[in-house]
């Protein structure tokens, strides 16, 4: 009986360590091991969203306008996939020594900084956009851009890298706990702008009933609380959870996901802007409503003619207007239907990134006066009395309750 144990004894002894055998860039730490898993997952995301985004970054670019949205959009675009591939290859190079992640361990933090007040300067465009241009929005959500950039600017001095060994790959770490407000200040940017955009998509329901999953979908909240929830979870690692020693990277093992997905969402946010990206765009409800009426809506079916008073010629082929009569019968509500349109003319589409539909020919869809195809006005008051066969009377039986309410 002593012999049986003292034999398992002495073969478990001659068992080697494999932490002893193994390379260091193979005999990883829990935390580290989880981290490069989780980098590699960051790096999927990033890859994905490049290869998906491609056909709208395409037709994005071919439109003549370039305002600031348009312009960070594909700053974002480049930006970001470029930044996470160079520091993927210091994470993962088994070569990196740690001399030279001496030279290099700045690169993310600083990257991540402009990459974080690129999207924070696009929610401050588009919820000053969609409040009316207020300036008091302005100013609040410019104040917390503002602390952001000098936040992260001045705490990007206080990172260190972490103390790995030769082959384990390049991480920057804060050298306090403090140093956190690095990712706090962007939280409140994203924080306010899910709050008010919030707040605005609720204030529209007074002008127009609408469920509310569609009206998620329709002013992207889903876009502004993934952010909002992303980077909320970045905080609780940076201030709740502890690290077992200097070379523990738990803190940072959500930062390059969040950053990922923050740029992912805010590229998503502006190509769901319908219509023309100048001044960030326009709010899928207008301030002003449509008076409360009840009984007959008569609408004008004409077709625009080039030549015809008040009209632009379309240039891809005639164009059936439904314009509605209001108050203002300058600028009456107008719908244009492309009748046999070239294809090849079709502009930016302004959809939301949430169907990810495009125009196609036939559809119904709100004329842009800033489209190929818009209709500027009825062709003259004839064509709204049926008058020399200017247009078709077309009464449709309809009850419109709005509510009378500026936003």
């Amino acid at each position: 009986m002593s012999n049986s144990t003292g034999n398992s004894t002495d073969s478990s002894s001659d068992v080697p360590d494999l932490s002893q055998i193994l390379p260091p860039y193979l005999n990883l730490p829990p935390h580290l091991s989880a981290h490069k898993y989780f980098f590699v997952c960051t790096l999927t995301v990033a890859a994905w969203d490049t290869l998906v985004l491609s056909p709208r970054t395409w037709r994005l670019l071919r439109t003549h306008e370039w305002p600031p949205l348009k312009i960070l959009f594909h700053f974002l675009r480049v930006f970001m996939p470029v930044e996470f591939t160079i520091v993927g290859v210091a994470f993962f190079d088994t070569k990196w020594s740690q001399s030279q992640c001496q030279n290099f361990f700045l690169f993310e933090p600083i990257c991540t900084a402009i990459l974080l007040a690129a999207c924070s300067l696009v929610h401050v465009i588009r919820i000053h956009a969609i409040y009316d241009k207020s300036r008091s929005v302005l100013y609040g959500m410019g104040g917390l851009l503002a602390l952001q950039v000098v936040v992260t600017a001045i705490c990007c001095g206080f990172y260190r890298p972490t103390p790995l060994l030769d082959g384990q790959g390049c991480i920057a770490e804060p050298k306090s706990n403090w140093v956190g407000i690095y990712w706090l200040s962007a939280t409140l940017t994203y924080t306010a702008s899910f709050i008010l955009a919030l707040q605005r998509s609720l204030r529209s329901l007074r002008v127009k009933q609408l469920s509310y999953w569609k009206l998620m979908l329709r002013d992207g909240l889903n876009l502004y609380g993934a952010i909002w929830v992303v980077n909320l979870v970045n905080m609780l690692f940076w201030f709740i959870i502890t690290p077992t020693g200097p070379e523990d990277p738990i803190r940072t093992i959500v930062t390059s996901m969040a950053a990922v997905l923050t740029a992912s969402m805010t590229m998503r946010i502006i190509l769901a802007v319908r219509g023309s990206l100048v001044a960030g765009g326009s709010y899928a409800v207008s301030s002003g409503s449509a008076p409360s009426r009840s009984g007959n809506t008569t609408h004008v079916l004409s077709s625009a003619r080039a030549g015809a008073a008040g009209t632009v010629p379309p240039q891809g082929g005639a164009v059936l207007s439904l314009a509605r009569p209001g108050v203002d019968h300058h600028q009456p509500g107008t719908y244009a239907v492309p009748l046999g349109a070239d294809k090849g003319v079709a502009d930016w589409d302004g959809k939301s990134s949430v169907g990810g539909r495009d125009h196609k020919e036939g559809d119904i869809f709100p004329a842009d006066l800033d489209s190929p195809v818009a209709v500027l006005d009825v062709p003259g008051q004839e064509a709204l009395h049926g008058v020399n066969g200017g247009g078709v009377r077309v009464t449709v039986e309809s009850e419109t309750d709005y509510a009378r309410e500026k936003l």
